[in-house]
């Protein structure tokens, strides 16, 4: 029992000192002259859809959960963040090239398709990110039609 009671301290204490581990959770300035539903004047109905599904891993605007806060969970999420934002950011949208821009906006609609994006971990936590059919629809018609101009 003693041996137990060691290993429950042992664990606490180790749990307790991975929270002064700092996370950094500043999100980077959003440029109007940037940012992609500027540039393309999005209309709402699809600006609500892509802040609600997918601004959190893929821009510069991320909300932070409560939990978010909480180490080993705070590392995951940041890496998540981190990984999103690489393979696409709306929010520096106008840095991309044209050939990237090209990528992201064929990607993006494949991962639609595919019901890649959002992540099922992402949607238990976030249930307004779950898109209807519709919705999805939506999106992939709006970003089809950027793809298709070639005025990326």
């Amino acid at each position: 029992m003693k041996k137990i009671l060691k290993i429950i301290g042992i664990i606490l204490l180790v749990l307790g000192l991975i929270q002064l581990i700092p996370v950094d959770r500043n999100n980077p300035p959003v440029k109007g002259n940037e940012d992609f539903v500027k540039i393309f004047n999005t209309p709402s109905t699809v600006q609500e859809i892509l802040k609600s599904a997918c601004y959190d891993c893929h821009s510069n605007e991320t909300i932070y959960p409560d939990y978010a806060y909480i180490a080993p969970i705070s590392w995951a999420i940041k890496d998540h963040i981190n990984e999103g934002r690489e393979h696409l950011n709306f929010s520096v949208w106008a840095t991309y090239n044209k050939d990237l821009k090209k990528n992201m906006l064929e990607n993006a609609i494949a991962d639609l398709e595919q019901n890649r994006m959002p992540m099922a971990g992402y949607m238990v936590y976030h249930p307004n990110s779950r898109l209807s059919d519709a919705q999805k629809k939506l999106v992939i018609r709006y970003l089809s039609d950027i793809l298709k101009s070639e005025k990326y």
